[in-house]
């Protein structure tokens, strides 16, 4: 007898099913991160510029950053900003909450710090 060899329907419905849940996360979640790690790169510019400047200063610095990188999810006024001996410090966190289909929403917590200390969960 001969075996047959392929993929049955219900596999390539099982795999089908698979890769668009999996499409689908990455079509929503990317974008996000992609907004994650600009407003990573431009709190750390600010830090490493801020020298002597005043905490408004920095705030207005981040603001310009902000707005040359179309950055909607944080405003200046969500930084906490610290100095560290000589060192300016600029610390951020929010949740971001995702709808993926009907009412199932991924809810993600970014963190992060111009010190390097920063991570998404």
């Amino acid at each position: 007898m001969n075996r047959q060899r392929g993929v049955a329907l219900s596999g390539l419905l099982l795999w089908g099913f698979v890769v668009a849940v999996v499409a689908l996360l990455a079509i929503k979640v990317v974008p996000e991160v992609i907004d994650y790690y600009k407003i990573q790169k431009d709190v750390k510019a600010v830090a490493a510029a801020a020298g002597g400047q005043t905490v408004p200063e920095i705030r207005k610095a981040f603001e310009r950053y902000a707005e040359v990188d179309q950055i909607k999810t944080l405003t200046p006024a969500d930084l906490d900003i610290s100095k560290e001996g000589n060192e300016v410090v600029i610390e951020f966190a929010y949740e971001k909450r995702i709808p993926l289909f009907a009412n199932v929403s991924l809810l993600i917590d970014f963190r992060g710090s111009s010190s390097g200390h920063g991570k998404a969960e």
